[in-house]
C-alpha cells in the first residue's frame, strides 16, 4: 500500500450503498477492503470500480453475524493494509413478512435480521477498534429513516435500524476521543433494494414519493456515499450524529 493512502473497510459492499461507498472512498484516496457475504461476482465488480479510482482492494468474505469470521476478516485487513482509518458498517438484511402480519413472523427470522443488522455492527466495530484507535479513525453506520420514524418496512428491519442509531450514539460516547462514530439514515432510495421490496409498485410509488420530496427526487446510493465520505474525511467535530438523506421529505411532511 502506498504510504499516503489510508485504508477503509466497507461491509456489505457488493451492491447498493456499500458499493457506492467503496468506490467513493477509493476516489477520496483510500484503499478499500470490500466485505461481502455471498455475492462474490458482484463484490468483484465493486473491486474493479474501486481499482479504477486508484485503490488497492481486498475482497473479504464474511457473514458479519459470525464473530470468528469477523475477527479473521479484520486480521486479514491488518495483514494486507497494515492500518485501518475508516469503517463503514453497511451490511444488512430484511424480512419478507409484511409489517402488519404479526403471526407470520418467526423467532428465527426476527433473530437473523438482528444478528446481521445489530450484532453484526457491534462485532465488526469491536474487532476494528484497535486499528481505528491507532489511526484516530472514523466509523459510519448505515441506519434508515425507518429507524427514526415509522414506515412501511418489516418490523425487525425497522426496529433493528433504530437499534443501530442507538448503538451509534453509544459508540460515539464510549470510543471518543479516539474514534468518531456517526450514522446515515437514507429515505426512499432508487435501486435494486426498493425494487425487490415494492415489486410491481416500484415505479409508481417512487414517482409519487419524488413529487412529495422538496428536492424533487428520491435518494440514490451515490447520494448516501457522498455523505459517508464527508463524515469520514471532514466534519472533524461531528460525532454521534444521524444524518437523514431524503431530500427534505421527513423534515417537511
Amino acid at each position: 500500500m502506498s504510504q499516503d493512502r489510508k485504508a477503509a473497510l466497507v461491509t456489505g459492499a457488493s451492491t447498493g450503498i456499500g458499493r457506492a461507498a467503496a468506490v467513493a472512498l477509493a476516489e477520496a484516496g483510500f484503499d478499500v477492503a470490500i466485505n461481502y457475504s455471498s455475492s462474490e461476482q458482484a463484490a468483484g465488480e465493486t473491486a474493479r470500480q474501486a481499482q479504477a479510482k486508484g485503490a488497492k482492494t481486498l475482497l473479504a468474505q464474511c457473514d458479519v453475524a459470525d464473530d470468528a469470521g469477523v475477527r479473521s476478516m479484520l486480521a486479514q485487513v491488518e495483514r494486507e493494509f497494515g492500518r485501518l482509518d475508516a469503517l463503514v458498517n453497511n451490511a444488512g438484511i430484511t424480512s419478507k413478512v409484511p409489517p402488519k402480519d404479526f403471526e407470520a413472523m418467526t423467532a428465527e427470522e426476527w433473530d437473523r435480521v438482528y444478528a446481521v443488522n445489530v450484532r453484526g455492527v457491534f462485532q465488526v466495530t469491536r474487532a476494528a477498534v484497535p486499528m481505528l484507535k491507532n489511526s484516530r479513525g472514523s466509523i459510519v453506520n448505515t441506519a434508515s429513516i425507518v429507524g427514526l420514524r415509522p414506515g412501511p418496512q418489516p418490523l425487525p428491519y425497522a426496529s433493528s435500524k433504530a437499534a443501530v442509531i442507538n448503538l451509534t450514539r453509544l459508540f460515539a460516547l464510549n470510543l471518543a476521543p479516539d474514534i468518531r462514530v456517526n450514522a446515515v439514515a437514507p429515505g426512499w432510495m432508487e435501486g435494486d433494494w426498493m425494487e425487490r421490496m415494492l415489486k410491481d409498485r416500484y415505479a409508481d410509488l417512487m414517482a409519487r414519493r419524488a413529487k412529495q420530496t422538496p428536492l424533487g427526487r428520491c435518494a440514490t446510493a451515490e447520494d448516501v456515499a457522498e455523505v459517508i465520505v464527508n463524515l469520514i474525511t471532514s466534519n472533524r467535530f461531528v460525532n454521534g450524529e444521524v444524518i437523514v438523506i431524503d431530500g427534505g421529505y421527513a423534515a417537511t411532511t
